[in-house]
């Protein structure tokens, strides 16, 4: 049998962390979500054919024609127009059954065996804000209604974008949706007036929606891990708690961690830094001295000179942040920070929330950057500056 995973959009709700990657290349403790998925759907399907389109090329490199014992084929998404016609794409291809993942969030190997176990099935969970996702209405184990994003939830059961599903369903013709697209749930909701489909509770899905959501999937997933120092640790460091230290990295004397704490290959960390809980730090970073780091992601490659602070941030790849900056993660008020994402201001539900950075941005030293702002790729920032709201990809900014 084979699985299908959709991983052709932009993720625009993701920016400014998808203008230079797809979605499902986003890490979660150094793993990319794709290359999870992958793994979970290891022996317990044949091939998977990926959807790709946006940054796809990217997606090959990755991946390659192979992954574990699974055999991956790619078909190219040319008109972004919707999940109906990525999932349609791969038609030619499919046998009477087959598995159907999103790209872009993450589903565990306990989940999908049960789906399995089901035909035709959809999984669903149960959550506390359903009306940001597609509600589904169930009679028993069957499923009768499915509305996407409605004002009022019908129920506290929405889909995960996860299907078991006979290849027959392509046959209904749908049309576009109010949003121009054409969408998979349409398919769906032909399919259950005809005929049955289960329902299947998931236990552990974790959507992937926008910058934010990387927090709890990162907890989430090391949830799962136990403690691994690779890496070297000089003396006079203090780690209390969980950590993961990998090959080639160097922890400096002076440094306190406070677990749980993902330090990546090929680091250097202090001396006198202090990491505290939920910090991830990718492959090949310069973690300066005095430097805080608190619930943050710190992208492969990127350096934080000395003296610091960090809080409730995600930085991409190959940043270079000048010594003393701090990265503020709290309004005065007290109130929720909201961040401004596809021209809309985003309510993140979060009282702490730092900056989200690109790939490749320059800070100058002794800035500080309010909570909830938001630079893209290649942008400079000038030193001895407060920051805050949107800086675009690729500006030099030097105060207003």
């Amino acid at each position: 049998m084979k699985a299908v995973i959709l991983a052709a959009g932009k993720g625009t709700r993701l920016r400014p962390l998808t203008f230079t990657r797809p979605k499902p290349l986003l890490e979660i403790l150094n793993i990319s979500i794709l290359e999870h998925n992958l793994s979970q759907l290891n022996g317990l399907v044949k091939e998977v054919v990926l959807i790709v389109g946006y940054l796809g090329e990217e997606i090959y490199q990755k991946i390659g024609p192979k992954f574990g014992n699974l055999k991956i084929k790619y078909l190219w998404q040319k008109r972004i127009n919707g999940t109906g016609t990525a999932a349609k794409t791969s038609y030619p291809l499919l046998e009477d059954k087959f598995l159907l993942l999103n790209g872009d969030d993450l589903y565990f190997k306990e989940d999908l065996k049960n789906l399995l176990k089901k035909f035709p099935a959809m999984l669903c969970q149960k959550i506390a804000n359903p009306q940001n996702f597609g509600v589904i209405l169930a009679k028993g184990k069957r499923i009768i209604k499915i509305e996407e994003k409605p004002k009022k939830a019908i129920s506290d059961l929405v889909n995960t974008g996860a299907y078991f599903l006979p290849k027959k369903i392509f046959d209904f013709k749908i049309k576009k949706s109010k949003r121009g697209e054409y969408e998979f749930t349409d398919y769906l909701k032909l399919f259950i007036e005809k005929e049955k489909l289960n329902l299947v509770l998931a236990k552990n899905w974790l959507p992937i929606v926008y910058p934010w959501d990387l927090f709890l999937a990162n907890q989430k997933i090391f949830e799962r891990e136990k403690t691994r120092i690779e890496g070297k640790i000089e003396e006079g460091v203090k780690i209390f708690g969980k950590v993961i230290i990998e090959k080639g990295s160097l922890v400096r004397s002076g440094t306190y961690i406070l677990g749980p704490v993902f330090i990546g290959k090929n680091c250097l960390i202090g001396p006198n830094s202090f990491l505290r809980e939920n910090t991830v730090i990718g492959d090949n970073c310069r973690i300066g001295q005095g430097v805080e780091i608190k619930n943050s992601i710190i992208g492969s490659g990127t350096k934080i000179a000395h003296l610091s602070y960090v809080g409730d941030s995600i930085l991409g790849r190959e940043c270079n942040i000048g010594g003393g900056t701090i990265f503020a993660n709290l309004r005065l008020d007290e109130k929720e920070v909201k961040v401004l994402i596809n021209d809309k201001l985003i309510n993140s539900s979060r009282k702490k929330l730092g900056a989200i950075l690109g790939d490749r941005v320059k800070i100058g030293v002794h800035c500080s950057l309010m909570p909830g702002t938001t630079i893209g790729p290649e942008a400079f920032v000038g030193p001895h500056l407060i920051v805050k709201g949107n800086i675009l990809s690729g500006e030099k900014y030097f105060g207003k």
